[in-house]
């Protein structure tokens, strides 16, 4: 909390632009989200765009253990009730989050069929989509834009991961920075709010490139957005990579990540919902050691106050440069 009390212009006294705030805006109260595996796969796997995936990409590291395929969407939804419930994580609202690989590669009436069975389950309020943005169409788009007409809150969120078109090629990503800024566009234009997904300290960009990137995805008619730290998961190509050409990469501490989230924020439209600005995956699936710190809202804390240590909140720069555009 800011200790002057001030309020910034998304209405409360956090340095930036929070998802909780967001939420609450929303739906009038805390929201969850309960993570559902649809069972699809991904075009990058599959041989339509290539094969192998990503090279940093390992889903088990972020599905939780009741998120399953092997499961109905009822059962994984049931199942992940229950799980939040036990560590004491009650909410009036909860959101189905189809969040594994590529939750839109699939025809449309298949889709309908997962959606509309997250859907009928009576604690679920709405569905947050994930997917890439070469897995979206006109018609999948007017799919999820029927449900919003009906009144359900719809989202959908696309990993971009980079800005920038050499980095998308040595990841193995299977799509450019244009595709991504297309489909970003599509969902937009139909009033479905937009989120995207990108990291931090991919190979062989520098912290000014990062910095840099900031301009391009401010142009983006997004609503929400989720910083992810370069993480090197054991068993990918990525991690090959890394003990081949340890040179490469630049795995940044807490103290340098902190001071990249500052000019990061300060760059950031206001407007922008910031998601999370790290994620949290268990210790034995990484390589690169860990910051030593207690999760995300130790690192949302160490954050807020080095914010207000410059009493600078989100968008501050952004505002400045924008005078002389």
């Amino acid at each position: 909390m800011d200790c002057t009390g001030q309020i910034f212009p998304w209405g409360d006294t956090r340095r930036f632009n929070s998802y909780s705030r967001y939420t609450r805006e929303q739906f009038g109260a805390r929201v969850q989200k309960i993570a559902v595996s649809s069972g699809l796969t991904c075009p990058n796997r599959d041989g339509r765009v290539g094969t192998g995936g990503c090279t940093f990409c390992l889903n088990e590291a972020f599905s939780p253990s009741y998120s399953t395929p092997r499961l109905t969407i009822t059962e994984q939804i049931d199942n992940g009730i229950e799980f939040h419930a036990k560590r004491g994580r009650e909410s009036e609202h909860r959101l189905a989050y189809f969040q594994s690989y590529s939750n839109t590669y699939a025809p449309v009436e298949e889709l309908r069929a997962l959606y509309d069975e997250a859907l009928a389950h009576p604690a679920i309020s709405g569905l947050i989509v994930s997917t890439r943005p070469d897995c979206i169409t006109p018609e999948i788009l007017d799919l999820l834009a029927e449900y919003q007409q009906k009144g359900v809150y719809i989202a959908v969120e696309y990993g971009v991961e980079s800005v920038y078109n050499q980095t998308l090629a040595e990841i193995n990503r299977g799509h450019d920075f244009e595709c991504a800024k297309r489909s970003i566009i599509l969902t937009a234009e139909r009033n479905i709010p937009v989120g995207a997904h990108f990291i931090l300290g991919l190979p062989h960009e520098t912290r000014q490139m990062m910095v840099d990137a900031i301009d391009t995805i401010n142009s983006l008619p997004i609503s929400t957005i989720k910083f992810h730290q370069l993480q090197i998961f054991r068993g990918t190509a990525m991690a090959d990579d890394f003990r081949a050409n340890p040179d490469n990469y630049h795995l940044m501490s807490l103290e340098e990540y902190l001071d990249l989230l500052v000019d990061i924020v300060r760059r950031l439209r206001e407007d922008i919902v910031i998601e999370r600005f790290a994620s949290e995956v268990p210790h034995h699936y990484r390589l690169n050691a860990g910051w030593g710190i207690k999760g995300h809202d130790q690192l949302i804390q160490l954050l807020e106050a080095r914010l207000a240590s410059l009493g600078a909140h989100q968008g501050d720069m952004y505002n400045l440069t924008a005078e002389y555009r």
